[in-house]
């Protein structure tokens, strides 16, 4: 049977199975998807690369979606390998099972699909997804989500004239096999070749807008290392929303943008009828990577000229106090009607105490990457699977300490257990000399305080305890420390990692198991019927169809 009939029989099957069984409201919309990943020649920056394209394109197609949609994506892998999309910022409530990083959910073989069934509950704002494994991430693959607000609820400001996803990243000339070769070697990468906007180089990216027009631009560090600064030469960038969060809308000439990292500004044009630079530099880096793109007025009278506009380099305190000025817009509606202030975390006494301590050394000769002196590495069977099934010997919760050990590094299956319903302060502590990114699957936290130096309980007296971005990814700074408060409202095995790419291939990060003896689906599904078993688990069977 020819592929694309295959996949589209398969997909007609797989909808038809989820109205009649899936465990989401029947009564929010569905939004079918048919992917198919293939390789294909690209050349971002000038010199052909091994791509990986989601039906022809790279990126891949944006996801739109509006709060509650089920989406339901069909992912034909025409790799030679496994494969496996997530999705950075979709919180998967209450099924981890469709998170589809290692962890969670077992690798599409070659030659095969899988159904993912999504539902945005609950969720507005700026995401996007990547592939998780191997080194997929550095050959494409991945593509921008965005989840619009109801119809009956209200957004803090008015219709834009447009509304344009911009992926902005560094990027390497060489292929993604011969970068993950040479970490397998136990070496380091060397310094990206370059930054890409939407997955073109200099000058390859533009954006048409009208005189005198607001346009949304919803940007997304889908890079591999470094944070970036974002610019439009002769505008304003008015901050609008942080990973599903509606922000006090305040105004910046540049925004940093941290890897793993999504917001949307709001940028009205104002400038006489020309052609104008969007410009994306490296932060904290020796040297400074530079690219251009284009602001196109309809009207223009001229191209570009002249050098671009610079921006900030390595002032970490410039960046650190526009971190700080970043906060929410209590007075705006959330994904639901209810003001986002009428959440008052600050009034929630938390529970426990975690702190997370980044390092880096060698295992047996090789560079390994850590948290809390453990170096993770995957079992034979996703973790959650074998949780399901109740599979002895794949992980031991509690294998990561709660607290910095301050011993050397070693291997692991790193797991830490974690109540359900308890309200916690992580604590993320950067002693190194580079700048950090941290992701949390399946949740969004407040960032209640960061500073240099050391973490200590005196720092809580500096903690925003009011107006905190909620968001799903934060920096720490070189030798600092950034605190967040979560609440533990979503049962699942959820993955905690360096957004720095090769750090977490090589070991920086652990997954949190948060657990309920409860078997109610209220409080989690159960495994997806069209689950893929692969490892201990395989020969075992999920729910009938």
């Amino acid at each position: 049977m020819p592929l694309n009939r295959a996949g589209n029989v398969l997909s007609a099957v797989l909808c038809i199975t989820v109205f009649l069984f899936a465990t989401v409201g029947a009564e929010d919309p569905y939004r079918f998807f048919n992917w198919n990943v293939t390789y294909g020649d690209i050349y971002p920056l000038g010199v052909r690369q091994q791509g990986i394209l989601i039906n022809g394109q790279f990126p891949g197609p944006d996801i739109h979606s509006v709060t509650n949609d089920n989406l339901i994506i069909n992912v034909f892998n025409s790799l030679n390998e496994p494969f496996l999309l997530s999705w950075n910022g979709i919180q998967n409530r209450r099924n981890s099972f469709e998170d589809g990083v290692n962890g969670t959910t077992c690798p599409i073989p070659p030659g095969q699909n899988f159904t993912y069934i999504l539902q945005v509950k609950d969720q507005i704002g700026s995401f996007y997804y990547f592939p998780s494994l191997a080194f997929h991430k550095a050959a494409g693959g991945f593509g921008g989500i965005r989840i619009l607000s109801r119809p009956r609820i209200p957004v803090p400001f008015p219709d834009p004239a447009g509304d344009y996803t911009v992926l902005i990243g560094d990027w390497y000339k060489a292929n993604h096999t011969d970068l993950k070769a040479l970490l397998d070697r136990g070496k380091k990468l060397h310094f990206p070749d370059g930054i890409l906007i939407n997955g073109r180089g200099p000058g390859g990216a533009s954006y048409t807008v009208e005189q005198g027009k607001t346009y949304r631009f919803r940007i997304s560090n889908v890079g591999l290392q470094h944070s970036l600064n974002f610019r439009i030469q002769g505008h304003r960038l008015t901050l609008a929303e942080v990973e599903g969060t509606h922000t006090l809308q305040t105004s910046y000439s540049s925004l940093d943008v941290h890897v793993g990292q999504s917001y949307s500004v709001l940028v009205t044009m104002d400038q006489p009828g020309q052609d104008y630079y969007i410009v994306v530099s490296s932060r904290f880096t020796t040297p400074i990577l530079t690219t251009t793109g284009v602001l196109h007025y309809s009207n223009s009278a001229g191209r570009v000229s002249g050098p671009p506009p610079g921006g900030p380099t390595i002032q970490v305190d410039w960046s650190l106090n526009q971190a700080r000025s970043i906060r929410t817009n209590l007075t705006a509606s959330g994904p639901r009607p209810n003001p986002q202030g009428s959440y008052h975390y600050g009034l929630i006494n938390t529970t426990k105490t975690i702190r997370l301590q980044n390092s880096a050394g060698l295992v047996d000769g090789k560079q390994r990457y850590a948290v809390n002196s453990v170096s993770y590495v995957a079992a034979d069977t996703p973790l959650k699977i074998a949780d399901y099934f109740q599979i002895q010997g794949v992980f031991r919760v509690g294998s990561i300490s709660s607290n910095p050990t301050g011993g050397g590094i070693y291997l692991d299956t790193a797991v830490m257990g974690a109540d359900y319903r308890a309200f916690v302060e992580i604590v993320f502590e950067n002693t190194e000399d580079i700048i950090q990114s941290w992701h949390l699957d399946g949740y969004s936290f407040w960032v209640v305080g960061m500073d240099g130096g050391l973490w200590t309980t005196a720092s809580r007296n500096q903690y925003n305890l009011r107006d905190a971005v909620s968001r799903v990814t934060t920096q720490v700074y070189p030798k600092s420390w950034t605190a967040i408060y979560l609440a533990l409202d979503n049962v699942g095995m959820w993955n905690l990692r360096s957004e720095f790419w090769a750090r977490q291939y090589l070991g920086q990060q652990f997954y949190l198991r948060v657990f309920t003896p409860s078997t109610s689906i209220r409080d989690e599904f159960p495994i997806p019927k069209n689950a893929l078993l692969c490892g201990r688990a395989k020969g075992r069977h999920t729910r009938p169809l």
